[in-house]
């Protein structure tokens, strides 16, 4: 945990017990309309809490996603790396074998030797 998140959840975990006691003092008194704004910041408190949390697990499960998705990322890069590689090879051997079919005076087989 970062220090401001330790500084954030007492804050409001301080929120939470004033308006608990305020509410406790205006129930005492008899106060029904003091009771009720203590209630509705309780109950304001709580959703931002909720809210508050369910984003930070998301940004948790996006981080986690990312990190789920480098190993599979590099693994891709390497499959394309290697296939390159191959067809690098494959068009050094082509280049190869028609250098040797020019040496030997061979016409290629997709060429027809034109006839007058």
């Amino acid at each position: 945990m970062t220090r401001r998140y330790k500084l954030w959840r007492a804050g409001a975990a301080l929120f939470a017990l004033i308006n608990l006691a305020g509410a406790g003092y205006a129930a005492a008194l008899g106060e029904a309309l003091h009771l009720a704004v203590h209630v509705g910041l309780l109950l304001i408190g709580a959703a931002a809490y909720l809210a508050w949390r369910l984003a930070l697990r998301g940004r948790q499960q996006n981080l986690l996603s990312a990190e789920q998705t480098d190993p599979r990322l590099e693994y891709l890069q390497q499959s394309v790396d290697a296939m390159a590689l191959e067809v690098e090879r494959i068009g050094e051997a082509q280049r190869f074998s028609d250098k040797l079919r020019v040496e030997r005076g061979e016409t290629s087989p997709l060429k027809k030797p034109q006839s007058d």
